[in-house]
């Protein structure tokens, strides 16, 4: 099996809430029978620090952290990463199980 990269934005109160937010709502469009090459395959994430992307655009900047196999997210078994962009949303982005 391969891998897909995955860009999806959920809100909720915090990131935890956000993020089971955005697995249940890729479950629902995708199933739950695995390899979807969505965030539904993920069970945790990693919070990247909001000074860390600075004044970046949080899109270009999660593409840059997977274009350099960013430790932190570079396994489609491992965590997503989490942007937050502000006003209880966040940006859950990574490779996934395809």
């Amino acid at each position: 099996m391969g891998a897909h990269t995955f860009f999806t934005r959920a809100s909720g109160r915090d990131a935890k809430s956000a993020f089971q937010n955005a697995v249940e709502d890729a479950q629902y469009h995708h199933g739950r029978a695995g390899y979807t090459g969505t965030i539904a395959e993920k069970t945790s994430f990693t919070e990247i620090p909001v000074e860390e992307v600075g004044d970046a655009d949080p899109d270009d900047y999660a593409s840059q952290l997977i274009r350099e196999q960013d430790p932190r997210i570079d396994s489609k078994w491992g965590p997503a990463g989490c942007i937050h962009l502000g006003d209880n949303t966040y940006l859950f982005f990574g490779w996934a199980s395809a």
